[in-house]
């Protein structure tokens, strides 16, 4: 299993460090435009394997593509980090280019891999490698709802007080501020729906503090957060390289379902050696249905200036 990973910044290293740690894969190719920076950053990163006990080998590159060749998943990073105050669609002027760019090159030495996107703004990132190659839908996947569900997931665990390992839940809808729908009706204890435990006030409060969690995090560090990003694209390269079959809320291209068409938008996927396996249509309430459709208009109207 090779995985490459562009761009080498902080979300691009924490992704090939969490890659490298569960020893899963044989390869992990960081690569960045900036001289010198991935070999560095891969440098550092090898000098840990004896400490963290991982075989992976990992290798910097400077925009040679060639040094890619044979991925199976390709991880897109790269492009302008948020700042405090910026929207994630305030990226997609520059963030644009370099999406495109990037994916082409990585298919002409790849041309089998899977596609994980990242950048922001991600859901029309992903549109965008979908609407400029020919690779089949389900090897194009946008991470952002693995992480917005891991963000839930922290908050109803704080508000419940309990391990983390005893909550679940899941953020379906756009990766941005306004629509990410959390899906506070049916997350769970261990099985027991939290409104057994939560007064409406509180579920609504983590529904609002869910959806501005990027948005907190980047007011605090004063850039975009990168552990837990890095995590939720390793679980999602974890899946596929190990063919686990484990459902994660990705944003995938549909084409009917959910009622929704021409874009690409966070929904259940099962993930696995040939990326999407299966869009999991799960039932919504009405309010939900509403919220998903208003988050799909937000995200056309995105898809909208792109110039394809």
């Amino acid at each position: 299993m090779k995985v490459t990973v562009v761009g080498a910044g902080a979300v691009g290293a924490s992704c090939a460090e969490y890659i490298a740690i569960k020893n899963f894969a044989s390869e992990v190719v960081l690569l960045d435009i900036k001289e010198g920076f991935a070999e560095g950053k891969a440098m550092d990163l090898m000098q840990t394997a004896s400490l963290n006990g991982f075989d992976t080998k990992i290798t910097g590159v400077t925009n040679d593509y060639s040094k890619t060749a044979g991925s199976d998943v390709c991880v897109i990073t790269s492009g302008i980090p948020r700042k405090p105050g910026m929207t994630r669609e305030e990226l997609i002027g520059i963030n644009a280019g370099i999406v495109k760019t990037v994916s082409s090159s990585l298919i002409e030495h790849s041309p089998n891999t899977i596609i994980i996107v990242v950048s922001n703004p991600m859901d029309t990132m992903t549109y965008l490698v979908h609407k400029t190659t020919d690779l089949p839908k389900n090897r194009v996947i946008g991470m952002g709802g693995a992480l917005d569900s891991a963000r839930f997931k922290y908050r109803l665990a704080e508000a419940l007080g309990a391990p983390i390992s005893d909550v679940d839940g899941m953020v379906i809808g756009g990766h941005s501020d306004k629509g990410m729908v959390p899906l506070i009706n049916k997350a769970a204890r261990n099985s027991v729906k939290v409104s057994e435990f939560l007064s409406e006030e509180r579920m609504e409060q983590i529904v609002q503090d869910t959806k501005v969690g990027g948005a907190t995090l980047t007011g605090l560090l004063g850039t975009s957060a990168w552990y837990a990003p890095g995590a939720a694209v390793s679980a999602m390269v974890q899946a596929i390289a190990c063919d686990t079959k484990k459902i994660f809320p990705c944003s995938a291209l549909l084409d009917g379902e959910f009622g929704l068409s021409d874009l690409s938008i966070g929904v259940p996927c099962v993930l696995g050696v040939n990326g999407i396996e299966k869009i999991v249509e799960i039932s919504l309430s009405d309010a939900e249905k509403a919220k998903l459709a208003e988050s799909a208009e937000g995200v056309k109207k995105t898809n909208g200036l792109l110039e394809l």
